[in-house]
């Protein structure tokens, strides 16, 4: 005999309901499920691993880290570990993903198109073809910065740098064929010279701040949260965003006439032999983190842009990046380091 739920289903029925109902992205929100159920929320998670593809300290650490605190203070999770493991972006992460918490129906994957972009530039044996979309969060634009006292003061400064000087043009970012890498070679394809492209690969935000401090490189390129506090002390200065518009200040590259715009995405994954019902129940349990209170301070906080995608929405997305991401390094002409 079925236990009944709360909202007078069987255990069993609702876990079908609930599948069904994450395949098109339309599980109740959070708010509803008291009224739904007539009582508070229930946890839905009691323990969760988060794997994190990356070293601590940058954009994906910085979001899982969050996602999962909001996991908690929404109560949708009893308990949150973190687990990072880094390198060539992201794609050691998720071949140690697969292999070690594939069914594992209590473990989430952080991913976003950093990972799409390694994996068509590597060509690793595991790929986003052996894990199961999730929801997408947020979106992340990339700002060009440059050292304080660094000669180059608009886009079109740099395009002309990479003109003339591209060897000694060393563009310092994340890993090789990630999003960094991708509006690098952007630039310098409209500079012409996107075979001659001095890409600098670092494993975080904070490495290319050295880089950039160092004189190792001439520019860096990574999300506004990782350089704003030496933007914020002056020791960096931001020459644009990748955005169409100014954002928080700075002027979009695009309006300063140079035609490159790029927006990044994070979000999370799953195992591919995690049954359907329980993906639905992580799903939920996402969804409700990021209406809690904790999640949008973090995304102020740290000037993200919430886009929240999930169901057959996200999985076409992620079909349509993967898809797009082999050609766009073609013809950006990325070098794997």
């Amino acid at each position: 005999m079925h236990r009944t739920s709360p909202i007078g289903l069987s255990r069993r029925s609702l876990a079908a309901w609930m599948a069904s109902a994450a395949a098109t992205g339309a599980l109740p929100t959070a708010a509803l499920w008291p009224r739904l159920a007539g009582a508070a929320e229930p946890q839905l998670v009691p323990k969760l691993r988060i794997v994190i593809p990356a070293n601590e300290g940058g954009g994906w650490d910085q979001t899982g880290r969050a996602l999962g605190a909001a996991m908690l203070a929404s109560g949708a999770a009893g308990d949150v570990v973190y687990e990072n493991i880094g390198g060539k972006g992201g794609t050691i992460g998720l071949a140690k993903y697969v292999e070690k918490y594939d069914a594992d129906p209590d473990t989430l994957l952080m991913s976003g198109m950093v990972m799409v972009g390694a994996v068509a530039l590597q060509k690793p044996a595991v790929t986003m073809a052996q894990v199961a979309p999730v929801a997408r969060l947020t979106s992340d634009y990339e700002v060009v910065a440059v050292r304080a006292d660094s000669p180059i003061k608009t886009p079109k400064d740099l395009i002309a740098q990479l003109r003339t000087d591209p060897a000694k043009t060393v563009i310092a970012g994340g890993s090789a064929g990630g999003v960094d890498h991708m509006y690098a070679g952007m630039l310098a394809r409209v500079a012409g010279n996107a075979g001659a492209l001095a890409y600098q690969p670092h494993p975080g935000g904070a490495q290319v701040v050295e880089a950039l401090e160092s004189g190792k490189a001439v520019a860096g390129i990574s999300g506004y949260s990782e350089f704003s506090d030496h933007l914020a002390n002056g020791k960096l200065r931001a020459i644009g965003v990748s955005a169409k518009r100014p954002f928080l200040g700075i002027p979009s590259v695009r309006e300063q006439g140079v035609d490159a715009d790029l927006a990044n995405w994070r979000g999370v994954l799953t195992g591919k032999k995690v049954l359907a019902e329980r993906r639905a129940v992580l799903l939920e349990a996402v969804r409700r983190a990021t209406m809690a209170d904790a999640w949008q301070k973090t995304i102020k906080r740290n000037n993200w842009d919430p886009y929240w995608m999930a169901g057959k929405d996200f999985e076409s997305f992620l079909d349509l990046d993967t898809a797009m991401a082999g050609p766009l390094i073609y013809l950006l002409k990325l070098k794997a380091s």
